[in-house]
């Protein structure tokens, strides 16, 4: 007699065989990667370091016993220091048949020359039009005409459990697809506020980033950029930037080169059960202002600290998350409304917008040649920091101090994007911090194993972020 189980099971497989047969609910993607592979390109980039000086052969005697020795194992010639190039692989889709592509800001990050390769082998050198790191958006351009373009879909309208398809370069295996299933929307990660990432399952790999997302119409609805992985491949977690935000931030860089992007100058923090309670509100939403910037846009609006912010320019914000991004999509100098929950009752207020400080990014049409260009690098903690102007010096009152600008790979401590650095202390010892250059010298100089604490100003807070050191092995 059957066993039950073995019968449920040979009834499953039944079943999905069946399904294959009839080919229900198995999407075919055969279509869209002959439409749209075309449009999607190979980019590499190289990027020239300093290789460290070469031994030297001693000056000996050809009788001498050491000499054949010397002579055989190391090389003669010009033996001061010498450059390489080092390469990194990504990808990238065409956007307009005169040679416009969208790609990642990582990809092409800190490249002295960029190589585009098209589906038909051609190959052609790239020029940066722009870059952005807070989105991890670039818009770089190639010389050629007639090229095949994608065509664009809504993000808004993907629904979670949808199936989707990535075409890249993943390890530099040029046109490969895979295919998934978008796992959520709207995601936040770490120090990624100006994004709602589209959470895929969809494999990608290290060679995948600023490739397009497709849906099953075949139409563009994000560019792969991140993965959450604990051994540096793929692990079952992808994250898309909308191409909505990513075509807002390409037509910035089109046109000027830069992003604009607004702010109010408020420290928030997550509205959880527990403070909608005591705030009278009938379930958490909003965001919690714990701090409001001295003379910024907020102060000047009548935005005090405990207020929660429930709507800015007309739009809900369901949770603290979703402030920065409803506020960086403001043009700057444009007036807007805000919905405030202050002591139990609803608060309208008018706000005028202002600008988060430029960063500094290759600039429109900049060649990608020459290493004179400048370049924002992170720090050993992964900070990319910058001094302190000198009008944000006297509003705080401190002599010195950096702000971080960025926060790259895995979060260190409680560092976050817009904090100010005033001070840092490793092995009893405290010192001020003057200036970024000054900040990073003292971080190389510390060993890996020290453990050490940064005193840093978040909006009138003091605040005291303490990282342990690398365990060494």
């Amino acid at each position: 007699m059957m066993k039950p189980f073995l019968a449920l099971s040979l009834l499953v497989l039944g079943l999905a065989f069946d399904a294959v047969a009839q080919g229900r609910d198995l999407p075919d993607f055969t279509q869209i990667v002959e439409q749209q592979g075309s449009s999607v390109v190979n980019i590499s980039t190289t990027q020239a370091r300093q290789r460290s000086a070469q031994p030297r052969m001693p000056q000996l005697d050809e009788d001498d016993p050491f000499y054949e020795f010397f002579r055989r194992f190391i090389p003669r010639g010009p033996q001061g220091p010498r450059d390489f190039d080092s390469q990194s692989l990504g990808s990238g889709f065409i956007i307009s048949t005169d040679g416009y592509i969208l790609t990642n800001s990582h990809v092409i990050d800190s490249a002295d020359e960029i190589t585009v390769k098209l589906n038909d082998k051609r190959e052609f050198k790239a020029k940066v039009i722009g870059a952005d790191r807070r989105t991890d958006v670039a818009l770089i351009k190639i010389d050629a005409g007639g090229l095949p373009v994608v065509r664009f879909g809504d993000p808004n309208r993907l629904r979670v459990g949808e199936w989707v398809l990535a075409i890249g370069s993943p390890f530099g295996f040029e046109n490969t697809v895979t295919a998934g299933i978008v796992s959520a929307k709207g995601r936040t990660l770490p120090q990624e506020t100006f994004v709602p990432f589209i959470q895929t399952d969809v494999a990608i790999n290290p060679g995948n980033s600023g490739g397009p997302l497709f849906n099953l119409q075949g139409e563009v609805v994000g560019i792969n950029s991140q993965i959450y992985s604990r051994t540096g491949g793929f692990m079952g977690l992808s994250f898309a930037i909308p191409i909505d935000v990513a075509m807002d931030v390409q037509n910035q860089l089109r046109a000027s080169g830069r992003v604009s992007r607004g702010r109010i100058g408020v420290v928030i923090q997550e509205v959880s059960k527990e403070l909608a309670d005591s705030f009278g509100l009938a379930k958490p939403a909003g965001a919690l202002v714990n701090a409001v910037e001295k003379g910024g846009p907020a102060e000047k609006a009548g935005v005090e600290t405990g207020d929660i912010i429930l709507k800015f320019d007309g739009k809900d914000v369901g949770s603290s998350t979703d402030l920065p991004r409803i506020v960086a999509a403001t043009r700057p100098g444009s007036k807007a409304s805000m919905q405030l929950w202050r002591k139990g009752a609803r608060r309208d207020v008018a706000v005028t917008v202002g600008e988060i400080p430029e960063e500094r990014v290759a600039g429109r049409g900049e060649p990608t040649q020459g290493r004179d260009r400048p370049a924002l690098a992170a720090n050993r903690l992964g900070l990319v920091v910058s001094d302190l102007p000198p009008e944000k010096r006297r509003e705080l009152k401190v002599q010195g101090g950096v702000v971080v600008d960025e926060v790259r790979g895995t979060p260190r401590g409680d560092v976050r994007q817009g904090d100010v650095i005033v001070a840092l202390t490793a092995k009893g010892v405290t010192t001020e911090v003057a200036s970024a250059e000054q900040l990073n010298k003292l971080l190389a100089n510390l060993d890996k194993g020290t453990t050490l604490t940064l005193q840093i100003r978040r909006g009138e807070s003091n605040v005291f972020a303490t990282i342990k050191g690398e365990a060494s092995g």
